[in-house]
């Protein structure tokens, strides 16, 4: 098992039904998606480009995603918080996860295909 599977199986519940679902979503999307353990969480990458990561955090879980500005639709349903460059949707329980929510976000991710970090690092050294 490698440690991105490791930090969804050990969260209590219902963080780990959660974690699992949101996984199961974005496998079904992106099923050539790879699944690391990057600075100690779950990162999802589709031909070696971040398109998404989990973080259990507090009382809620976060699909945190890049690449805001391109979306379209349902950006009232993303939270900020103090970041920057990432903007997340926010789950305390399974009844909380809106597939279609998370399918349009992902399939935007894909569209711009871009690296996050390569934007991120040339828009700090402007």
């Amino acid at each position: 098992m490698n440690p991105a599977e490791e930090y969804i199986l050990k969260q209590v519940e219902p963080y780990k039904s959660i974690l699992l679902q949101l996984q199961a979503i974005i496998e079904a999307v992106i099923p050539n998606s790879e699944m690391l353990y990057k600075w100690r969480i779950p990162f999802f990458y589709n031909n070696g480009i971040p398109i998404c990561f989990l973080n259990q955090s507090k009382d809620y879980v976060d699909l945190a995603f890049w690449h805001f500005e391109s979306m379209d639709n349902y950006t009232e349903c993303f939270v900020a918080g103090t970041r920057k460059s990432v903007r997340s949707l926010r789950y305390k329980s399974i009844a909380d996860i809106d597939d279609t929510i998370i399918i349009y976000v992902l399939k935007k991710q894909l569209e711009v295909n871009t690296n996050p970090f390569k934007l991120i690092l040339k828009a700090r050294k402007k």
